[in-house]
């Protein structure tokens, strides 16, 4: 989910795996996959940053999450 403000100046979270596409007009409009569609005040270029850093942040925590020190648990096996 990614935190956009409206044109109204309402924040608003979107689920940017279901973002169709993203139009300048000159504001931005997204359209979601069922075709509803919002207008906000960040660029297209902020809006598909805010995309990317999502995307890394869960990219790191999955890596953290498999991660695991293999000497601990062998240590542990040879007690």
């Amino acid at each position: 989910m990614i935190l956009l403000t409206k044109r109204n100046q309402e924040p608003i979270l979107l689920n940017h795996l279901q973002i169709e596409c993203i139009e300048c007009i000159p504001e931005s409009k997204i359209t979601m996959m069922n075709h509803d569609y919002y207008l906000v005040c960040e660029s297209v270029e902020e809006i598909i940053d805010k995309i990317t850093t999502y995307n890394a942040k869960v990219q790191d925590i999955h890596r953290e999450i498999a991660i695991v020190d293999h000497r601990q648990w062998e240590d542990r096996t040879q007690e």
